[in-house]
């Protein structure tokens, strides 16, 4: 009898084993596939995450450029309303400018042109788009053509009246110019304004490849 309970119950555990067996394989068949479908999600939850974080610095970027732009734009605009009457050159020396140390030209390329300086305006630190320190003319055969504007600041004494600030005008920085320079004279800030002809590397960039002194 105990030959036969065993017997049975050898058979019943050769018969539920199969079935244990095939729920197993089933079940881990369901997890796979539930993992499955949950890295699926994740992947493409980082690519749109990545793809709206590319758009956002793209964009950004571009409002930046944008508004850089306008900036640059409107400051040459500026400058050009509050200069027009120094066209002609004769308004520029009846209004106290002067020729300052002949055409400037690059060593390696483009000009800046004649500096006719305010030096009322120079020593008195005004800084204002229609009263530049300097205006510059492009000399052609006696004729001078007005091309542009520099402002000019005494650093010391700008940084003194100023709280040690660099100058900004209309949201351009000043450029600084150590002592001892080309022009033997004491450190300076300067900013240049091509208003009136237009400059390939930008309308505040020192030297302008549209300029040239070869007609002096």
């Amino acid at each position: 009898m105990k030959l036969k309970r065993s017997s049975q119950s050898e058979g019943s555990l050769s018969t539920t084993t199969p079935s244990s067996v095939n729920v197993t394989r089933k079940n881990q068949m369901k997890i796979k596939t539930k993992f499955g479908l949950l890295a699926g999600c994740l992947i493409f939850a980082c690519a749109a995450y990545l793809m709206a974080q590319g758009n956002s610095t793209h964009n950004s970027g571009n409002g930046q450029a944008v508004h850089e732009h306008a900036s640059s734009a409107g400051l040459v605009q500026l400058v050009r309303e509050g200069t027009r009457q120094y066209i002609n050159v004769n308004n520029a020396t009846a209004a106290g400018y002067a020729p300052f140390l002949g055409c400037v030209a690059g060593t390696d390329h483009g000009a800046m042109g004649v500096h006719y300086v305010n030096g009322t305006l120079l020593g008195n630190l005004t800084l204002d788009p229609s009263q530049p320190q300097a205006l510059i003319y492009e000399p052609s055969n006696g004729k001078m053509t007005l091309v542009g504007v520099e402002f000019i600041l005494d650093s010391a004494s700008w940084l003194a009246a100023n709280n040690n600030t660099p100058p900004v005008l209309d949201g351009q920085v000043f450029n600084f110019v150590g002592a001892p320079n080309r022009f033997n004279i004491p450190s300076f800030f300067e900013l240049h304004v091509w208003a009136w002809r237009d400059n390939p590397q930008g309308a505040f960039v020192d030297w302008n490849n549209h300029v040239t002194c070869a007609g002096q």
